[in-house]
């Protein structure tokens, strides 16, 4: 070997050994080194090298977190199409299920934790199942519609046959205002009330209610006062069509018509200024 040979071998040598050095000093190192473990190195050019100290301590540490959940990514695989597809069994099985004693248990279940997310997820996608189950208990259909707010499991006790299901949801306050707006077209009149009352439905579904001849003296009651007595930030122009079309509707009481004449809209008032003179006559 030349001098120039054996010149270049020990810069080499020293670059390698000062890179192990400082790559053994690097936080993301230090583990590989307190264990003991072989540090490798890979040659880059220039006869420069990069440490991968630590390398066998991540590979040990996957393997570890691997075993604890199942082994290999084949393994971990293979154990999630195996949950899914127990999720999907217990789902279908409540689905269908005609042990009425074991739906209520579900219903009233406390549910998990938020922060356990997967049990929190599983649980609510089975409330669906059980919400879906006409052999649930009618009360338990209704403590559901009244307290859950998932929309999955709303819109299953949304289309529920008993109406008293349905107008528990209509009155839910975690409705979606579509989904509310959807029962305000119930076939039930006290279906219809009930989510014409519920805060989350829209200006147009609530213009809506106030012009249908069928809505009920105590919902006028409730759709009269909006953006007065009721919500009185609400948009002025928006809150006093709907007063308006209340003034109009035949259902509306005496007593509603009479404070509805001292509206500060001037079209409110002459509406039912207009309607009760008609009803003097």
């Amino acid at each position: 070997m030349d001098a120039s040979e054996e010149s270049n071998q020990q810069i080499g040598s020293n670059s390698i050994h000062q890179s192990t050095q400082q790559g053994s000093q690097q936080p993301g190192h230090q583990l590989g080194t307190e264990a003991g473990q072989p540090q490798r190195t890979c040659a880059g050019s220039g006869n420069s090298a990069e440490t991968v100290s630590g390398a066998a301590d991540a590979s040990a540490a996957g393997s570890s977190v691997a075993s604890s959940v199942g082994g290999s990514p084949a393994d971990r695989t293979e154990k999630n199409a195996a949950d899914f597809e127990a999720l999907t069994d217990s789902y279908e099985r409540l689905r269908h299920s005609t042990d009425s004693a074991e739906l209520s248990s579900f219903a009233r279940r406390p549910l998990p934790e938020k922060a356990d997310q997967a049990a929190f997820s599983r649980a609510t996608a089975l409330l669906e199942a059980v919400a879906g189950n006409p052999n649930t208990p009618t009360e338990d259909r209704v403590f559901l519609a009244q307290t859950m707010p998932f929309p999955n499991v709303l819109v299953k006790l949304s289309q529920d046959p008993a109406s008293e299901v349905r107008k528990a949801v209509a009155g839910n306050a975690d409705d979606k205002n579509w989904l509310a707006g959807r029962l305000t077209k119930d076939d039930d009149p006290q279906v219809r009330d009930v989510a014409l009352r519920n805060r989350q439905i829209s200006w147009k579904m609530r213009l809506e209610g106030a012009q249908n001849p069928e809505v009920g003296t105590q919902t006028l009651d409730f759709l009269g006062k909006l953006g007065t007595q009721i919500e009185p930030n609400a948009s002025p122009v928006l809150s006093a069509m709907v007063r308006r079309a209340v003034a109009l509707n035949p259902n509306c009481s005496t007593a509603m018509l009479s404070q509805l004449a001292q509206d500060p809209a001037q079209q409110v008032a002459n509406a039912a200024h207009g309607e009760l003179r008609g009803r003097s006559v």
